[in-house]
């Protein structure tokens, strides 16, 4: 188990203070602050209920269920048990971290929001996937943008947003999946 710690803090290091670029800096904290997919988030309401009608509460109900879950048992259940301080509490290098948003007060495994992230691209992947012409693939890079940025504003370990990611495509392709079998959800023609 060493080994796998001391990797996860030569990655950090490699992605946080390695790879540091000004590009990097100025968008990555913007790019994991949930205020900055506000217009995303409207957008797919717009989408959704414009290709669903009504039957786009399915999608935003289980949206909600799949965040409820994904947000409880990360923030709730895992950082509460595992209690691994954040890389910007701990001395991970001789070299300070390279903090670019404010560090937060806890736990940093599993990150919170790689795991809604990935619950959400999960879920959007199998609810809706079969019903567009092609399976939206984008939505892996988004979260997985999303969760890298993490570790490079200094917030997370890899190996954090690495669960995170793993435990939200489960609960979201899960519940995806179970919207998808019940068939409820049919393109309306204009």
């Amino acid at each position: 188990m060493d080994w796998l710690l001391e990797l996860d803090k030569y990655l950090f290091v490699l992605v946080n203070q390695s790879w540091e670029t000004d590009w990097q800096n100025f968008l990555l904290p913007w790019w994991r602050n949930k205020l900055f997919w506000v217009p995303f988030y409207v957008f797919l309401l717009f989408f959704l209920f414009q290709n669903f009608g009504k039957r786009a509460w399915y999608v935003v109900i289980g949206l909600l269920l799949t965040i409820t879950i994904s947000d409880t048992l990360s923030s709730k259940v895992m950082k509460k048990n595992i209690q691994r301080p954040r890389p910007c509490h701990q001395v991970v290098t001789d070299h300070t971290v390279h903090l670019l948003v404010p560090c937060g007060g806890g736990y940093s495994f599993t990150s919170s929001h790689a795991t809604n992230h990935f619950a959400i691209a999960g879920f959007l992947f199998f609810a809706l996937g079969r019903r567009l012409r092609h399976r939206p693939w984008w939505l892996i890079l988004w979260a997985a943008s999303i969760a890298y940025a993490q570790v490079y504003v200094g917030v997370h370990y890899p190996l954090d947003v690495l669960a995170g990611a793993v435990l939200g495509w489960l609960i979201g392709s899960m519940i995806g999946r179970v919207l998808d079998r019940q068939n409820w959800l049919t393109i309306e023609k204009s």
